[in-house]
């Protein structure tokens, strides 16, 4: 596993900690990969029962993805490579748990969309403001995905306006299980809560679930040749330039 990515097994329960705080935990191409091995190797492991994902240093869950890595491979297959990833992550037969302390954006916030429970603190704050920062696109199921988590509406307010969202708002459409002011505590409160249930119970709401989610969320046609019409633009290039040099972008559409 990468430095950035930490992992502990304690008592049936699993830990994942993005830890790169001196970048908001924002996520490499390395940090993907070792949660994409792990999610494998838990598929199939019936001796855990929850994974719990976090992030280090109190600011933030994950902001988002690091550019560089964009930059340095076919960002249409990056995209691609990363939605297979999450859909690992949903599909896993345990309870998936994301608790958020900070900043929930991008990357972090299409992560803590594919767990199953999420939990926060009262300045976490969540949303995509691509539109103002990179002028990317999100795959067509991310954004389904964050439709189904915190509802049309405030998915349109996250994407068109690149507003976040702030704790309580979360917590008012169902998108968080709990506001806290200790997270730990909460965190340790519901993973042993789940330690105590039926793993059948589980992992056989866990299957319907993502079977209906594939039903719903699908990319439509076409999805791939938008996103690289997107990745391959003038917005885009302008903001990665922006972002690398610390302005702010001056987007021509």
């Amino acid at each position: 596993m990468p430095d950035e990515l930490e992992i502990s097994r304690t008592h049936g329960a699993v830990t994942v900690t993005f830890n790169r705080p001196e970048r908001h935990n924002a996520f490499t191409q390395a940090m993907y990969a070792g949660i994409r091995h792990l999610c494998d190797e838990l598929a199939d492991d019936s001796s855990t029962k929850v994974v719990v994902l976090r992030g280090a240093g109190g600011r933030a869950f994950a902001a988002g993805n690091e550019i560089s890595d964009f930059l340095e491979a076919d960002a249409v297959a990056y995209e691609n490579w990363i939605r297979e990833l999450l859909q690992k992550l949903f599909a896993l037969p345990q309870v998936t748990i994301a608790a958020i302390d900070g900043v929930c954006v991008g990357g972090g916030l299409a992560v803590a969309t594919h767990c199953d429970l999420r939990i926060a603190t009262p300045g976490s704050r969540f949303g995509y403001p691509i539109a103002r920062t990179l002028g990317n696109a999100l795959a067509a199921p991310i954004v389904y995905r964050c439709a189904a988590v915190f509802g049309e509406s405030l998915t349109r307010e996250m994407l068109l306006a690149s507003r976040l969202v702030d704790a309580d708002r979360a917590y008012a459409v169902g998108a968080l299980m709990s506001v806290t002011d200790d997270l730990d505590a909460e965190v340790a409160n519901v993973v042993e809560g789940i330690g105590r249930a039926s793993g059948v119970t589980l992992s056989a709401t866990k299957q319907q679930l993502v079977a209906r989610a594939d039903l719903l969320e699908k990319a439509p046609d076409g999805d791939d040749a938008l996103l690289r019409e997107v990745y391959t633009g003038s917005d885009f290039r302008e903001g990665v330039r922006a972002f690398l040099a610390k302005e702010k972008p001056a987007f021509k559409r």
